[in-house]
This record gives C-alpha cells, sequence and structure tokens, in this order.
C-alpha cells in the first residue's frame, strides 16, 4: 500500500541476503510490497555501507533500514541518508563512533568464538560442522545445514572496521535481543540497545538466527517503526 514505507534489509556475515526469506513473505504477506534486500559483500564496513546507501537511494519516500547481526554496524554507517526514516535492530552491532564490532566483541566474547576459523586467503568461516550449535540452534538440522553450506564468510579484517558516525543517535531506533545469541553476547546487545534509547527493545528466546527461527515476532518489529514512520 502506498501509505506504507519502504523497507530495506541488510544482512550480516556468514549470510546473505536470502537470511531474510522468512521475514520478506512474512512483510509482504502483510501488505508491504516496496522490499529490498541488500547483497553486500563483506569485504569492508566502508564497501558494505556504500553498497546499502545505493540501494536505498534507488527507493522513492521514507525507508526503515533493518539490519542483522554486523548487518547493525552497517546500517549504522549508511543510515544517514535523508530518506532512511528509522533504524531496525535484529541481535545485532550498534556500535558508536570510533567502535567495531571486533571491540565491542572483546567486552564479552560470544559463547561460539572457538568455532571462527580464518582460512588462507583471510575470509573467517563459521566450521561448517558447528553451524548449527554456533548461529542457529533454535533451527532445524536442515536448514541450518543449508545455512552452513551456503554461508557468505567476511573478510577478517571487517571486523576492525570502525563506525564514523553513528545514525543511531539522530534516527529512531528499534532493537531486538537475542537471549541465546552465541555469535553476539546478548549482554552485549543489551548494553548497545540501552545506549541508542530505542523507541522499542524486545527480547526473543532465540538464536543468533532470530530473523529465520522467529520470522513473526522480528517483523511485529518492523512492523511497529514502519508504523511509527507512516504516524499511526
Amino acid at each position: 500500500m502506498a501509505d506504507k514505507p519502504s523497507i530495506v534489509l541488510v544482512h550480516g556475515f556468514w549470510g546473505g541476503a536470502a537470511h531474510w526469506s522468512k521475514v520478506v513473505t512474512e512483510l509482504h504477506r502483510r501488505g508491504f510490497h516496496d522490499l529490498h534486500a541488500v547483497e553486500n559483500p563483506l569485504t569492508s564496513l566502508a564497501d558494505d555501507a556504500e553498497r546499502t546507501r545505493k540501494m536505498i537511494r534507488q527507493v522513492d519516500g521514507p525507508v526503515v533500514l533493518v539490519g542483522h547481526s554486523y548487518g547493525g554496524a552497517v546500517i549504522t554507517e549508511a543510515g544517514d541518508l535523508p530518506n532512511v526514516a528509522a533504524l531496525v535492530y535484529v541481535a545485532a552491532f550498534a556500535p558508536d563512533s570510533g567502535e567495531s564490532p571486533g571491540q565491542i566483541s572483546e567486552q564479552n566474547p560470544p559463547a561460539a568464538f572457538a568455532n571462527l576459523a580464518p582460512d588462507s586467503d583471510g575470509y573467517l568461516w563459521i566450521k561448517q560442522d558447528r553451524f548449527q550449535e554456533s548461529f542457529a540452534q533454535d533451527l532445524t538440522a536442515d536448514e541450518a545445514l543449508v545455512m552452513a553450506v551456503t554461508q557468505k564468510a567476511p573478510l577478517a579484517s571487517t571486523f576492525g572496521d570502525t563506525v564514523t558516525d553513528p545514525a543511531w543517535r539522530r534516527k529512531p531506533s528499534w532493537y531486538q535481543v537475542s537471549t541465546q545469541d552465541r555469535m553476539i553476547h546478548p549482554d552485549n546487545e543489551r548494553r548497545m540497545a540501552e545506549r541508542m534509547s530505542p523507541r522499542k527493545t524486545i527480547e526473543l528466546d532465540a538464536s543468533h538466527a532470530s530473523l529465520a527461527s522467529q520470522p513473526g515476532a522480528v517483523t511485529d518489529l518492523i512492523e511497529a517503526a514502519a508504523n511509527d514512520v507512516a504516524g499511526r
């Protein structure tokens, strides 16, 4: 419907745009038909933020910008465009100025840290046989297997890339904490949410893959942000 804002979805490490598949179908069912999912290269925060800005610029009208995992750092960096009306963080990094995802993780290391493995080209993977227990323990074995085999590894150096001017300091924000997250420590998520003073924070009994295991609740949060943008 014309009065609904556009939704731009931004994936994180170890996944691509298709990680949003269940949220996409749920949003569409609820009448959100101007949907976009960025496919980021995961080569640097600057590269990923610029790819995201390019997609946002293709959209006419207000945008609700949604980031999962490292995608939260991307929307924090790219959300400065004037048509970005709201930011939604889904078990996501929300760095402050001069802060990187790696620095945040060091404060409370995630439970699955030992299951990450670098390769000889500088990319960082989740070990396939540890993927479900690390990233998606509340998905089926088949779903987790597909995610493990199709995972999109980032350049490890991206973990150290710092945000310059966080958009959440100026844009209304919403945050979802995954209480069983093993990729970002839940206490780190709570701390990042608290300091941005979001319009709403929800906690889900979910893994890092809450966008796939609890798409209805995640879509509820996105819809709340969209309703706020639409003045409802």
